[in-house]
C-alpha cells in the first residue's frame, strides 16, 4: 500500500493514488498540524492550543482523541478496535505521525534544501541550484490550504512558510552565480507574496529579473517595493536593496547570452531547453452554432483566473457521447486564447478511444512538459513529472485543453497550481471528485430543436434547408437533435447533392429501431461505435440494467420500477442508476426520474437482443407489467 501525504499546498494524502476523503475541517487541521511536526512528537496541549487558539471547548481533549481515531482508521483500513496501528502513535502525552522521506513532500523539500546547502558551501552552484529547484518544485500554493485559516495562521505553519522563503533565497543565490535566474523566478515571485517586506528576498527578486534579461520588470520590482516599504513602514529600502538596484543600474547583471563568446558557448552547452509558448489547439471548425449560453459560462468562469491572485480555473465540460463537447471546448479554448499570453497545452486523453487505450498521466505530462520546451532530462516517477511540470507553468497564463477524460485520476496530475491558468476538461463522466476539487462543473444537454436545426443548416446550407422545412424538422427529431448524429446524416446529405431532404428523412424512418442509418462512412463518426465505447466502461449489473432499461414501455424509469425489472434490492439499482446518469447514459430529468435518449435506447435494444436470452427479457418485462398496476412510480 503506497501512501503520499502533502501539506506543501492544499492538503492531501493519497493511498494508492486515490486521494482519501480527510474529513471534517478540524480534523484536517489535526492531520496538516502533525505533518508540519512529522516524526516529533506533538503534545496534546499544543494540539488543543493550534486547534483552538483563543477559547477551546471544555470537550476539546476528547474532540482531539475522537480525531485521532478517525485518522488512524483513515490511514490504517481494516485496523482492529483499539489497536495501535503503525502510523499515529501516542507518545510522550501527545501523537506522532510516522511518514517516510518518500511519502511526506515536507521532509522530501527538507532534504533536498540540505543537499543544495551541501553543494553551496563546497562551491558547486549547479548542483545547488538542481537541489533547491527540486525542493521547490512540491510547493504548490499556501502551506495545509483546506484547514480552517484561523489554524493556518498559527506560528507551526508560518515557520514552514518562512522554510519556504529562505530556499527560495538560497537558490536565487545560486542561480545568481551560475547565470540561470530563469529557474528560480516563478519561487521568487510565490515567495515574495508570501513575505512582500521581506528585503533580502527582493533583492534577488530585481537581480533575478536583470540577469534573466528583464531590465525593465527589474526596475519596476524595486520601485513597488521602495513604495510598500515608504507606505507600511515609512522607511527607505536598506543596503542589500540599494546595491541590487544599483547593480541593475550599471547593468552589471545580465542574460548569459551577453557574455563573451568563448563563456556563451560554455553557457549554451549547458543550459537548459527554453521555455516555449505552446499553441498546440486544434483548429477550431468555422460551422460552430448555437451554445451561447454554455460559452457565456466559460466566459463568466475564465474572469477569475483573470485576476492572477486567484487560484487556477477550471472547467469540466461533461455530457452523453456525440453531445458536442470536444467541439465546443475547442471553439471556447480560441476566443479565450489571447487571454493567456503564455500559451495553449491540448491533450487527447483517449478516455473513451475506440482503438487505443487511455492516455496514462506520465506519458501526458512527458508530452505537455515537451510542448513548454522541456524535454530533457525529464524526471521517472509521476510525482516528479507532476512537480516540474507545476514548477514551469508556476507565474505563467497558460490555457489547457484535457480532452476526452476517463477519471479524474487520469486529470489530476495534470493540474496546474498557478493562478492565472485555465484548465478546460471533457468527460463522458461527471468526475464528482474533480468538481469537488474545485473545478466548474458544465453539462452539456442536448441543443433545442431551433439550435439543432442552425447545426443541421450550417452543414448542409441554409437553402437547401429552407427548400424542404417539414423534411429537415423530421431529421432533426429522427436525429434525436444530437449533434453527432446529426453530423453523420449532414455529411450523409452533402456526400449526395442531388438527393432530396425528403428521401433522407424516409431513410432514417424505415431505419427505426436499428442504429445503421447513424454509421459514418468512414468509420471514425458512427453512433454505434461512440455509445459503445461507454457502454464499456460498465461493470456487469450496470450494463445489464442500462441493456434491459430498453424493455420498459415508459418515456422514464424511477428506481423501484428498475429494481423489479432487475430483480435486484431498490437501494442497489438506485446507485446503478446514479452511476448510469453519471456517465450520461440516462439523464435524471426530475429527482427519482430517469430516461435514456432515444438513440441510446435503440442501442440499449440492441445489445439486450445480443446479450440477453429471450427468456430474461420476457420475464423482465413480465415483472415489471406486473409492479405497473401497483405503483404510481414506474
Amino acid at each position: 500500500m503506497r501512501m503520499r501525504f502533502e501539506v506543501l499546498g492544499p492538503l492531501r494524502v493519497c493511498r494508492d493514488g486515490k486521494e482519501l476523503d480527510l474529513g471534517f475541517p478540524q480534523q484536517r487541521a489535526l492531520l496538516g498540524l502533525l505533518l508540519v511536526r512529522a516524526g516529533r512528537p506533538v503534545p496534546t496541549g499544543e494540539i488543543v492550543d493550534v486547534l483552538w487558539s483563543e477559547r477551546p471547548p471544555a470537550s476539546a481533549l476528547n474532540v482531539v482523541r475522537r480525531y485521532a481515531g478517525s485518522l488512524r482508521r483513515l490511514l490504517e483500513p481494516g485496523l482492529p478496535p483499539r489497536a495501535p496501528g503503525r502510523r499515529l502513535l501516542r507518545r510522550a502525552g501527545g501523537y506522532l505521525l510516522e511518514v517516510g522521506e518518500d511519502e511526506l513532500d515536507l521532509l522530501r523539500f527538507r532534504d533536498l534544501t540540505k543537499r543544495g546547502k551541501r553543494a553551496a558551501a563546497t562551491g558547486r552552484p549547479e548542483v545547488a541550484l538542481r537541489h533547491f529547484v527540486e525542493a521547490l518544485s512540491g510547493w504548490r500554493g499556501p502551506v495545509a490550504m483546506g484547514i480552517p485559516v484561523s489554524v493556518r495562521e498559527h506560528a507551526v505553519f508560518a515557520a514552514v512558510e518562512r522554510e519556504l522563503v529562505r530556499t527560495t533565497v538560497m537558490a536565487a543565490d545560486a542561480a545568481l552565480l551560475c547565470g540561470r535566474t530563469e529557474h528560480v523566478l516563478p519561487r521568487l515571485r510565490r515567495a515574495v507574496e508570501l513575505d512582500p517586506l521581506n528585503e533580502s528576498l527582493r533583492s534577488k527578486l530585481v537581480m533575478s529579473l536583470a540577469a534573466a534579461g528583464l531590465q525593465a520588470e527589474a526596475l519596476a520590482a524595486f520601485k513597488a517595493v521602495r513604495r510598500l516599504l515608504a507606505e507600511e513602514l515609512g522607511v527607505s529600502p536598506g543596503v542589500e536593496l540599494s546595491e541590487a538596484h544599483l547593480r541593475v543600474l550599471r547593468q552589471e547583471l545580465r542574460p548569459a547570452g551577453s557574455a563573451p563568446a568563448h563563456e556563451q558557448r560554455t553557457a549554451r552547452a549547458e543550459a537548459p531547453e527554453p521555455v516555449v509558448r505552446p499553441a498546440q489547439l486544434p483548429p477550431a471548425g468555422r460551422d460552430f452554432s448555437g451554445r451561447r449560453a454554455e460559452l457565456g459560462r466559460l466566459l463568466e468562469i475564465t474572469e477569475a483566473a483573470s485576476d492572477y491572485a486567484g487560484a487556477p480555473a477550471g472547467v469540466l465540460i461533461s455530457g452523453m457521447a456525440g453531445i458536442g463537447k470536444t467541439t465546443l471546448a475547442v471553439h471556447g479554448a480560441h476566443a479565450l486564447a489571447d487571454r493567456f499570453p503564455d500559451g495553449q497545452l491540448h491533450v487527447e486523453l483517449r478516455g473513451f478511444d475506440p482503438s487505443r487505450a487511455p492516455l496514462e498521466p506520465a506519458e501526458a505530462l512527458r508530452g505537455m512538459l515537451a510542448g513548454l520546451g522541456v524535454s530533457r532530462h525529464l524526471p521517472n516517477g509521476l510525482d516528479a513529472l507532476a512537480g516540474l511540470y507545476r514548477s514551469v507553468l508556476s507565474g505563467r497564463r497558460v490555457l489547457i485543453l484535457l480532452d476526452d477524460a476517463s477519471g479524474t485520476e487520469q486529470v489530476r496530475p495534470l493540474l496546474p497550481a498557478s493562478p492565472g491558468c485555465l484548465t478546460l476538461v471533457t468527460s463522458r463522466n461527471g468526475l464528482p471528485s474533480l468538481i469537488a476539487s474545485g473545478a466548474h462543473p458544465l453539462r452539456l444537454g442536448l441543443p433545442s430543436a431551433a439550435d439543432a436545426r442552425a447545426v443541421l443548416a450550417v452543414r448542409i446550407g441554409h437553402e437547401r434547408l429552407t427548400a424542404e422545412p417539414a423534411a429537415a424538422d423530421e431529421i432533426v427529431e429522427r436525429c434525436g437533435r444530437l449533434p453527432l448524429a446529426l453530423d453523420i446524416v449532414a455529411a450523409r446529405a452533402l456526400s449526395r447533392p442531388d438527393v432530396p431532404l425528403a428521401a433522407i428523412a424516409a431513410e432514417l424512418r424505415l431505419s427505426e429501431g436499428s442504429l445503421d442509418a447513424f454509421a459514418g462512412a468512414d468509420g471514425a463518426t458512427d453512433a454505434r461505435t461512440a455509445f459503445a465505447c461507454s457502454y464499456r466502461s460498465l461493470p456487469p449489473d450496470s450494463a445489464r440494467l442500462f441493456r434491459l432499461l430498453s424493455v420498459h414501455p415508459g418515456p422514464d424509469i424511477a428506481a423501484d420500477a428498475g429494481a423489479v425489472l432487475a430483480d435486484l434490492p431498490a437501494r442497489r439499482v438506485r446507485l446503478i442508476l446514479d452511476e448510469l446518469a453519471d456517465a450520461h447514459l440516462l439523464t435524471e430529468h426530475t429527482p427519482g426520474r430517469y430516461a435514456q435518449h432515444d438513440l441510446l435506447r435503440v442501442f440499449a435494444a440492441e445489445l439486450s437482443a445480443e446479450h440477453d436470452s429471450l427468456t430474461e427479457r420476457q420475464a423482465a418485462r413480465q415483472r415489471l407489467l406486473a409492479h405497473i398496476p401497483h405503483t404510481d412510480h414506474a
